[in-house]
C-alpha cells in the first residue's frame, strides 16, 4: 500500500457540477468515519426534541452543523466529507434542502450525493435526515 493519500471528486452532467460527484475515488492509507444519521434533533436528554419545526432549510442547516461538530471530534471536517445520502419526506422541499447544503460545502468539493424521498423519519416533525461518510488521510 502506498503512503499517499488522494481524494479525487470527478463531477458528473454539467447540472450536477455543484451539487454532487459522480464518484469520489479514495487512494492511499486513511481513515473512514461513517456518521451515523444526522437530524434536527435538540442535544438535550429528551429524545425527539426536534428544532425548526416546518422549516426544511432551517433543519437541514442544523442537520449539516451538527455533522461538522461530530467529525471535528475526530479531527475530520465537512471537506473530508466523501459520500452524503439525505433523507426528505417531501420533493417539493428540495430547493430549499439544496440551498443550505450547498451554503454547508461552500468553496469545497461537491462529495457524492444520495437523496431519498420517504414517508416518515425517526420522530414527528424532522423533515430532512442525512448520513455522512468521511476519509481522512494518514496523520
Amino acid at each position: 500500500m502506498t503512503d499517499t493519500f488522494q481524494k479525487h471528486f470527478h463531477p458528473s452532467a454539467a447540472w450536477s457540477r455543484d451539487l454532487f460527484a459522480e464518484v469520489v475515488t479514495v487512494s492511499g492509507p486513511g481513515t473512514t468515519l461513517y456518521l451515523s444519521g444526522i437530524g434536527a434533533e435538540a442535544l438535550g436528554e429528551q429524545a425527539g426534541d426536534i428544532q425548526c419545526i416546518g422549516d426544511v432549510y432551517a433543519q437541514t442547516q442544523l442537520a449539516y452543523k451538527k455533522a461538522a461538530q461530530v467529525l471535528a471530534k475526530h479531527g475530520a471536517e465537512l471537506s473530508d466529507v466523501v459520500k452524503i445520502t439525505a433523507y426528505l419526506l417531501d420533493a417539493r422541499l428540495l430547493p430549499e434542502y439544496h440551498r443550505a447544503r450547498k451554503e454547508a460545502f461552500q468553496g469545497m468539493p461537491a462529495p457524492a450525493h444520495t437523496l431519498l424521498v420517504i414517508s416518515a423519519l425517526a420522530w414527528p416533525g424532522m423533515l430532512v435526515e442525512v448520513d455522512l461518510t468521511a476519509v481522512l488521510g494518514r496523520a
